[in-house]
């Protein structure tokens, strides 16, 4: 009897592994070579690398890779058909070399990966909402001279302090423009942390600690995951492209008399053309797939808080996110993915 029993869970493993074997070779993917991606220097563009790249091997079978390195550069590699794919362009920020290789017809835009990526100036909501919130009433920059004392500077007493992006970055450019815009110098210190790493802890201590905190940050990141619904994002002059432009023009900070808020950004997929040309399957999935700052954000927040790798992070968005990367790709693909995280 207990041999009759072994004989059927042998037959039950051979029939699930000979279905899975089976369900693995459905699909051949369209390329006899690895698909490249742009393996851009920063956490959100490797996360949604790696979650592409999980899909592709698993649901479509491909082989992947991904080459390091910074914006221009990988652009370029892209255009040249060194790279295949690259989940996060910010056109704001390579605008002349994007123009150039889209108009050469060497690149192909893909569609929008997430539509909302922000730049802001925020204060923790506690400083703000109740009836006894110290900085009560605090709205807009143009309301911050009447709250200096609350952001009180601990070198420079007499001023409050804000906390600038890190000096060099061109964040950090942009907001020493807009406090002379605003008229906060007189009543702030620009304060710019040495580093990212260091502003990022400066901003959760004073949060934990429900201590007062004026500062610039951006989205997606895992500061913004962890801590972005505790957060208010102070009103600017509505943007305004012509005042925006003639801001990032002007070389001298205190010649600036006009700021507007940042302007919300799209972070697109792009391809090159020829890749494009012999990968339809795998160009329909990546046309289809999109995100959002708070997806992007909630996945950099896990790695911050586990010490996992954008691995982790993917596999953890692939397991509780059916719903939603199911919608990309076609049922077959689906199943098979679903079968890998399964295993």
């Amino acid at each position: 009897m207990l041999s009759f029993k072994k004989s059927l869970v042998t037959m039950a493993t051979l029939f699930v592994l000979g279905s899975t074997s089976a369900m693995a070779e459905d699909r051949k993917c369209e390329l006899d070579r690895k698909v490249v991606f742009a393996g851009l220097d920063w956490d959100s563009n490797a996360f949604h690398t790696s979650v592409a790249s999980y899909i592709m091997q698993h649901g479509y079978n491909c082989e992947t890779d991904m080459i390091p390195g910074s914006t221009i550069p990988l652009l370029n590699g892209m255009s040249r058909g060194d790279i295949d794919i690259t989940m996060e362009i910010w056109p704001d920020n390579v605008t002349e070399a994007l123009a150039k290789a889209t108009a050469e017809k060497k690149i192909v835009d893909l569609g929008i990966n997430f539509p909302d990526a922000v730049q802001a100036w925020f204060v923790p909501k506690y400083l703000v909402e109740g009836e006894d919130a110290p900085a009560k009433g605090l709205k807009s920059v143009a309301d911050l001279p009447k709250y200096k004392e609350v952001f009180k500077d601990p070198e420079e007493p007499s001023k409050g302090r804000f906390y600038n992006c890190i000096a060099g970055w061109g964040c950090e450019v942009i907001n020493t423009k807009k406090l002379n815009a605003y008229g906060l110098l007189d009543d702030y210190v620009n304060f710019r942390p040495g580093t990212g790493a260091a502003l990022a802890a400066a901003i959760e201590s004073n949060i934990k600690r429900k201590k007062p905190i004026l500062f610039y940050y951006w989205g997606p990141t895992w500061v913004m995951g962890k801590i972005g619904k505790d957060l208010v994002a102070l009103e600017e002059p509505k943007f305004d492209k012509t005042i925006w432009d003639a801001l990032n023009q002007e070389t001298d900070p205190t010649n600036v008399k006009q700021a507007v808020a940042y302007p919300l950004s799209h972070a697109y997929v792009y391809a090159n053309t020829e890749f494009a040309g012999k990968a339809p399957q795998l160009v329909e999935f990546l046309k289809k797939y999109e995100t959002s700052n708070a997806i992007t954000s909630e996945a950099l927040a896990y790695m911050q808080d586990t010490g996992g790798t954008v691995d982790d992070a993917a596999i953890d968005f692939l397991k509780n996110n059916r719903d939603l990367w199911t919608t990309w790709v076609p049922a077959d693909v689906a199943e098979r993915v679903t079968a890998a995280l399964e295993q």
